[in-house]
């Protein structure tokens, strides 16, 4: 894969997770009240990474019942589906499960303001200019499976490298996308071999850049920064129930986490 790195040739990454700017994001804290306690947890990543990309280490999952030859991904068992933008009310709702290869079983629920035939995606950013990452990845969604207004939709390419336009068979309004997000994370060498740095957004954040989007990560996450936002400190509450801020424009909605990755 072009953009791999040797482990003995591991770029020194900046020790500097958080951006130094402290401008505020006074309209979301008016939308949000409660949330006065940003977490500002200034974790490194330390001097070596090494860019990576899925391995074959992680669980299999079954094969989908729905379509032939695919793989279904889910989120956490025991996640509730609760009100809210994504879900009854027009924005998106990202869950993402940390595998033990560095990848993610992701699923989006996307409820757009009109319906519509056609929907773009679009992949997180590489890591290269990314705080807390600054190394080039390759990120990749593979096993993607839609379902629009409850009805499945056979998908052509269920892999996805590169923006592409995903053509529904019906005009829908409301949207959910599974898929496992891989090639998008650093990781430390070599004593906290589980701590990694990961760069995740919406595949449907181009659908609407207005639309409200929350993320959650269901575990292992140790820090957020959003750094599309004018306050790039996005963590809410304090580890382990540390969580990204809610509502995020979905054309600002890329994250850049640091997380412990499961055994």
């Amino acid at each position: 894969m072009s953009g791999r790195r040797s482990p003995n040739t591991a770029p020194a990454v900046s020790q500097e997770f958080l951006p130094s700017e402290t401008s505020g994001v006074e309209d979301l804290r008016r939308r949000h009240p409660g949330m006065r306690g940003l977490v500002t947890v200034a974790l490194a990543l330390g001097f070596g990474v090494t860019a990576a990309c899925s391995g074959t280490g992680g669980t299999p999952v079954a094969p989908s019942p729905g379509l032939t030859g695919s793989v279904s991904v889910s989120p956490a068992e025991g996640v509730p589906v609760t009100p809210g933008p994504g879900v009854t009310m027009p924005g998106i709702r990202l869950t993402a499960v940390p595998r033990n290869d560095g990848s993610f079983d992701v699923t989006e629920d996307v409820m757009l303001p009109e319906a519509t035939d056609i929907v773009q995606l679009q992949l997180p950013d590489s890591g290269e200019h990314l705080p807390g990452m600054m190394v080039k990845t390759e990120p990749r969604a593979t096993n993607l499976q839609v379902v629009a207004d409850g009805e499945q939709v056979p998908v052509e390419q269920t892999s996805l490298t590169a923006p592409m336009d995903l053509p529904l068979t019906v005009a829908a309004s409301k949207l959910q996308l599974t898929y496992r997000l891989s090639g998008s994370f650093v990781q430390r060498t070599p004593s906290l071999s589980r701590r990694a740095g990961a760069a995740i957004r919406p595949l449907t954040a181009g659908a609407d850049g207005t639309l409200p989007t929350t993320l959650t990560v269901t575990q292992g996450l140790l820090n957020a920064v959003c750094p599309l936002l004018t306050e790039t400190r996005c963590a809410v509450g304090n580890p382990p129930k540390l969580g990204i801020l809610p509502d995020i424009p979905a054309n600002k909605a890329l994250v850049v986490l640091q997380l412990d990755l499961p055994n």
